[in-house]
């Protein structure tokens, strides 16, 4: 089963080279820096990121350059010489650095340190840089985190998913959900900050499991918490069960449920929703790599497949890490194709993910017709009247959270 195809666009120079209109004000800019790392132990039913495992990388004839857990270090700092020299001496101290997956953390600590110090030595690391990695709970020790916190990482996002057992084994997740609450202490123990992450809608997860999931996460105590509705993805294991009946299609009134029961919950128990799938504990504990996404900043993709932007030019890189490896062999970049952002796609994404944020988007920021249309919305109750009114900002009310693609469609058409 292959991962998500990359998008279409057009071909990405050999060298990497960005027009200097995308590297104009590049210096008073933040940064940020992706690295993905492709490995996972089993390929979970539901997953459609760009991930392998190691039987799969194996299998291929073995002709060429590729990486597997003890070379990814290596590609890894390939790519970020590279960065540095696209971006070229005027790029700013890196802000934020996530390391996401896969799970990253089948990687030795010291090699994800060695990337991290790798993009400390090329880029500097602003002060108080948030850096995050992805982890499953069955993938890190207290030694190993121990070793992370040291080399310079604040944050450990923790793949749970679920309480329940059953629910689990839907997912494929093979992980002890006992130790969830042992690498959320272990976390703890060791100065970082943890989050949590969750997935409603899974067929045959009733209201009940999902309460009690909630429950467990927060007597956890994380900082932060993201729940997201599973989602049915072309080209998945699961996409093909629900063609053949034999597990149900997850119902839209079903996840509806759900974000609100997950919305009262937390917000009862002190964490205060700032994107409609993200909840935390204190403002300082969001997670500001992914608010950089919302936001529209610039951040560079490290790895096989991983995205970037950077001044309206986004690329991306060859999927498979043979062909991402051969590449950075040749000395050529691993971008296998990008694109330049319009005007209208720049002012349809910052609608986009502006709404999805509690601070909203600025009411004037819209079109004409975009602010004609905000007081339907506020009539509908999907958008909050005094925010709108008094603050001149559009912000989501809990219903407008549910049909956030209604609200961005009727205030940009």
């Amino acid at each position: 089963m292959p991962p998500s195809s990359l998008p279409d666009g057009d071909a990405a120079p050999a060298s990497g080279e960005l027009p200097s209109s995308a590297l104009a004000g590049l210096a008073t800019t933040d940064l940020g820096i992706y690295v993905h790392v492709p490995f996972c132990r089993i390929r979970c039913g539901y997953c459609d990121f760009n991930t392998y495992t190691l039987t799969e990388l194996a299998a291929r004839d073995g002709s060429g350059p590729s990486i597997g857990l003890d070379t990814y270090a290596d590609a890894a700092l390939a790519e970020l010489d590279l960065a540095r020299t696209v971006l070229g001496a005027d790029s700013p101290m890196i802000s934020t650095v996530f390391v996401g997956g896969g799970t990253p953390t089948m990687l030795r600590s010291s090699d994800l340190v060695r990337v991290l110090s790798g993009i400390r030595t090329r880029f500097g690391l602003a002060p108080e840089a948030e850096v995050t990695t992805e982890a499953n709970p069955d993938s890190v020790t207290p030694d190993s985190l121990a070793e992370l916190a040291a080399g310079g990482f604040t944050r450990v996002s923790l793949g749970m998913q679920s309480a329940v057992p059953h629910v689990l084994a839907t997912l494929e997740r093979t992980h002890d959900p006992d130790n969830v609450a042992r690498a959320v202490d272990a976390v703890r123990a060791a100065g970082m900050q943890v989050s949590v992450d969750l997935i409603y809608g899974t067929p045959g997860e009733s209201l009940d499991d999902w309460r009690r999931s909630l429950d467990v996460a927060i007597a956890m105590e994380p900082d932060h918490i993201s729940a997201y509705a599973l989602v049915v993805e072309e080209g998945t294991k699961l996409a093909a069960q629900v063609r053949r009946g034999q597990v149900p299609m997850p119902e839209d009134d079903d996840e509806a449920d759900k974000y609100e029961l997950a919305d009262e919950v937390l917000s009862a128990a002190g964490y205060d929703w700032y994107e409609v799938s993200n909840w935390s504990r204190t403002e300082q504990a969001r997670c500001r790599h992914n608010v950089a996404y919302w936001s529209g900043a610039n951040w560079w993709g490290v790895g096989p497949g991983a995205h970037s932007h950077v001044g309206g030019v986004r690329w991306w890189n060859a999927k498979h890490p043979a062909a991402y490896a051969a590449r950075l062999a040749a000395g050529q970049s691993p971008a296998q194709g990008r694109e330049t952002l319009t005007g209208v796609q720049r002012y349809d994404e910052t609608v986009l993910l502006s709404t999805r944020i509690i601070e909203g988007l600025p009411l004037d920021y819209l079109r004409v017709s975009g602010r004609a249309a905000v007081a339907g919305l506020i009539a509908d109750g999907l958008v909050d009247g005094p925010a709108a009114v008094g603050g001149g900002r559009v912000v989501l009310t809990r219903q407008g959270r549910l049909l956030a693609d209604t609200v961005v469609h009727r205030l940009i058409t």
